[in-house]
């Protein structure tokens, strides 16, 4: 697992659990850099990523921006299915 200084790295490939695939993924919502992670909410990007490419991504995405945005917050460098259940009970509690 990839664990590089948060507060020095300058490539979203450099992050736990994102690869080129998922930097362009954040690139194409706007996120450039790791720090531009900070104070951003997963589901929010997750909306947006789909709304840009016009599809419905796999909800496992999420779960990627949520360890990419816990790790430049300050987290543990964790992989992504750690924040599974996470999603699962947002997504759950915010059905009417």
């Amino acid at each position: 697992m990839k664990n590089p200084d948060r507060k020095t790295v300058a490539k979203l490939t450099l992050l736990p659990n994102i690869g080129p695939a998922m930097a362009e993924d954040l690139r194409l919502v706007g996120i450039r850099r790791p720090h531009e992670l900070i104070g951003k909410n997963a589901y929010e990007l997750y909306a947006k990523l789909c709304e840009k490419t016009a599809q419905q991504h796999d909800p496992c995405v999420i779960d990627v921006f949520l360890a990419a945005v816990d790790f430049m917050e300050g987290g543990e460098a964790a992989p992504w299915w750690k924040f599974t259940a996470e999603r699962k009970k947002h997504l759950q509690d915010s059905v009417p």
